[in-house]
Order: structure tokens, then sequence, then C-alpha cells
């Protein structure tokens, strides 16, 4: 395994649909995808994110990594076992949403109050090419669209209601993490 580098925000590969793959590369265990797979779990854990996907190392493929357990960033966070989607597709979003706070492994040094839903239903394979649903609420449905959105050439910034609620991590802790986000 290897850690890769996190493409940061003005990197095009960032705006970019990513292409899906081709389930057949996940029944070979050294495949690009394979390999791609194991780097991604590394890069992700290394960097301290609950969450990767592959346009974040510069690869414009749909995988996604997901892994939540004792993160400093999200301390608070529900525990996510590690999970590997490939060619992951939201299928329903609640209507019922919520504000949140969100950050990115490309964007490093924000944080951005961003509206989301606050259930979703997600389809896609894992890494042994095994159709996979996943109902998801709260922080983990928030991760699901946080993370799919990359694969549609999107970042948090883009779903922002409000720019002036976007902060560098040091004043983010100063003047926002006490007060609590707005639920509608």
């Amino acid at each position: 395994m290897a850690k890769l580098e996190i493409a940061r925000l003005g990197n095009p590969v960032l705006r970019q649909t990513a292409q899906p793959v081709d389930l057949k590369e996940l029944s070979e265990p050294d495949s690009d995808v394979q390999v791609l797979i194991d780097d991604m779990i590394e890069t992700m854990r290394s960097d301290g994110g609950v969450g990767l996907a592959a346009p974040q190392v510069s690869r414009s493929v749909q995988v996604v990594i997901l892994e939540c357990e004792e993160n400093e960033r999200y301390p608070e966070a529900q525990v996510i076992p590690l999970t590997v989607l490939v060619n992951p597709e939201i299928t329903h979003y609640s209507e019922e949403t919520a504000m949140g706070w969100e950050s990115c492994l490309s964007l490093i040094d924000f944080r951005g109050l961003v509206r989301r839903s606050r259930e979703v239903t997600m389809e896609a394979f894992n890494r042994q090419g095994e159709k996979t649903v996943i109902q998801a609420k709260e922080f983990l449905a928030v991760v699901l669209q946080h993370e799919i959105d990359h694969l549609h050439g999107k970042v948090f910034l883009d779903r922002m209601e409000d720019l002036t609620k976007l902060a560098y991590i040091k004043e983010f802790e100063t003047y926002w993490l006490k007060q609590e986000p707005t639920v509608s």
C-alpha cells in the first residue's frame, strides 16, 4: 500500500464527473482498482479522514472509502466500519434536512455550514463486486452525500447557502464550534 497525494481545491480532477468502474476489475486481486482501494484506505487513515473519494487522489473513477472510529476531526461521530463503495448512487434523499459543519481533505483548512438530507438510501458494489444497499441516517448520510458529491465534480462549498459560514479550522473552533447549527 502507498499513501497518495490529496488533490486540493483548484485541481481540475475535483470538478470532473468520475467514470464508473468496470466490475470485472474487482474480481482480480491485483487489478488497478484493488490497488487503488488499498492505497485510498491508507491515505484516508493517514490523513485523518472519515471518507475519501477517488477524485481526491487524482483518479477520476467511482470509488469511495468510508471509516470512522475515534476520529480527531469528528470526535463525537458515530462509528462507521471500513466500507468500500464502487459505483455508488444515492437513490433516495429524505425531504427532512439539517445544517451541519463539514470539512474535506481537499479543503483541509476549512469548515463550512452545509444543508444535507437527514436520511439517504444508497446503492453500490463492495470491493468483491457484490451489490450493497445502505439506508443511512444523520452522520453516515452526510458522509455519503459528501463523498458521492466528489464523484460528480462537487465539493461542499458548492452546497453552502451562506459563504459567511465558511471558516478556517482555527476560527471555526474559536467562534463557531459551540453554536448549534439550525435544523429544519
